[in-house]
């Protein structure tokens, strides 16, 4: 009944937070230069847990906008403005710090 209660009070938390994002910040990997290797995976990873929920696991959109080619579009910094910022209904500082600058640099490779 215990562990019935805990799993049902981390789904709780994990919905209210999964508005366009799960909220992971700080620590992590840098993500200046180019996303690669262990990067690469972090990036990927931090994406998925905070940003898939809106923009789709494939990249492809749905509440927010397609961004398999969003590194076409946008510079690697205004794609860490956006993230920082956030940009429409999209709110800023989902990911912050090197997790935020490892998605940027990592989206930034999306052409």
């Amino acid at each position: 009944m215990r562990k019935r209660l805990l799993v049902l009070a981390g789904s709780a938390l994990i919905l209210a937070a999964a508005g366009c994002g799960g909220g992971q910040s700080g620590g992590g990997q840098t993500g200046t230069g180019t996303a690669t290797g262990g990067a690469t995976a972090q990036a990927e990873s931090l994406f998925k847990s905070s940003c898939a929920s809106c923009h789709g696991q494939d990249l492809s959109g749905g509440a927010g906008p397609d961004l398999r080619q969003v590194g076409a579009r946008l510079s690697e910094d205004e794609i860490l403005s956006i993230i920082e910022n956030g940009k429409g209904t999209m709110p800023g500082g989902l990911l912050k710090g090197d997790d935020a600058k490892a998605v940027a640099a990592w989206l930034a490779e999306k052409k």
